[in-house]
């Protein structure tokens, strides 16, 4: 199989590792970019892949929250050029589709937007003549390029539904907190929602690491374990240093056990605990670029 520089490029765009190095982990996995990736991590040249240009888009992530901050929403609109993105009719379309999501009963979740997805057929909340997706397309035949709906995510909850957008909608999340109403559970909310969003040491995973899906788990397993045989060590000492590995990962993709980006010294676990009653129940992050 050929590998062409633009494979590296990608490979390297997600990995940070050298060209040299990317074209051999290339060549050694025949092509397949997401083993590339867990050679080079197993060979201890690049850290964990990069979430953020995996998938080239401009447009706007726009959230909607309702008065009581019972319902929230949040929805990614992608066009073809920054032009596009920065225009007012655009701006204006992106924050009817989340209200229009908001809106949506049917959804208590993500959703992932395809051609066929049954939100597209649901009547336009603000014209019940037209469907969302005969909006998205009327957009798209006014600029002239692709504008798509690529995915959503709609919270409905007892307690209260927090939300970050950064200052140029290319990030934005939904916190749902419950076990507490009122401005406390709104403001512990938009608290959490804003760690989320700045990703810091980590975008999390989970709330908690019972949250962390298993085929995740385990590639991180796998990558572990490879590495430790490297130093030699007997199978009983290598299964400890996985195992250290495994502790240090879910504390850096779990939530709740995080330190949080405000203050270092407390966990986000910390930051809950001082809302009595309150409880992280889900969240959701959508970043421009992410795939």
């Amino acid at each position: 199989m050929t590998i062409t520089a633009k494979d590296v490029a990608a490979l390297r765009a997600r990995t940070g590792a050298g060209m040299g190095d990317c074209k051999k982990a290339l060549e050694e996995a025949g092509g397949n970019i997401e083993s590339a990736i867990d050679i080079l991590r197993k060979k201890g040249i690049a850290k964990a892949e990069k979430r953020a240009g995996r998938a080239a888009a401009e447009g706007q992530i726009v959230t909607s929250v309702s008065d009581g901050a019972t319902v929230g929403a949040v929805i990614e609109l992608n066009c073809e050029t920054d032009f596009v993105a920065r225009n007012d009719e655009f701006g204006a379309l992106v924050a009817h589709v989340a209200q229009h999501i908001a809106a949506d009963t049917s959804l208590n979740g993500v959703a992932e937007i395809t051609p066929e997805s049954p939100l597209l057929a649901k009547p336009w909340h603000f014209d019940k003549s037209q469907t969302l997706g005969e909006v998205v397309k009327a957009a798209a035949a006014k600029t002239g390029e692709n504008v798509t709906l690529r995915r959503v995510a709609r919270y409905a909850t007892t307690g209260a539904v927090g939300f970050y957008r950064h200052f140029n909608g290319k990030i934005a999340v939904l916190v749902d907190i419950v076990g507490a109403t009122g401005e406390p559970a709104r403001t512990l909310a938009a608290t959490v929602a804003e760690h989320v969003a700045a990703g810091v040491p980590v975008v999390p995973v989970g709330v908690r690491k019972e949250d962390v899906p298993a085929d995740v788990l385990e590639r991180e397993k796998a990558i572990y374990v490879a590495q430790a045989k490297e130093s030699g060590k007997p199978d009983a000492i290598v299964e400890k240093m996985v195992q250290g590995r495994v502790d240090k990962y879910f504390k850096e993709v779990t939530l709740l056990e995080q330190p949080w980006v405000r203050d270092p010294e407390k966990t986000i676990n910390q930051v809950v605990a001082g809302t009595p009653g309150a409880s992280v129940v889900r969240f959701v992050r959508f970043q421009m670029g992410e795939a």
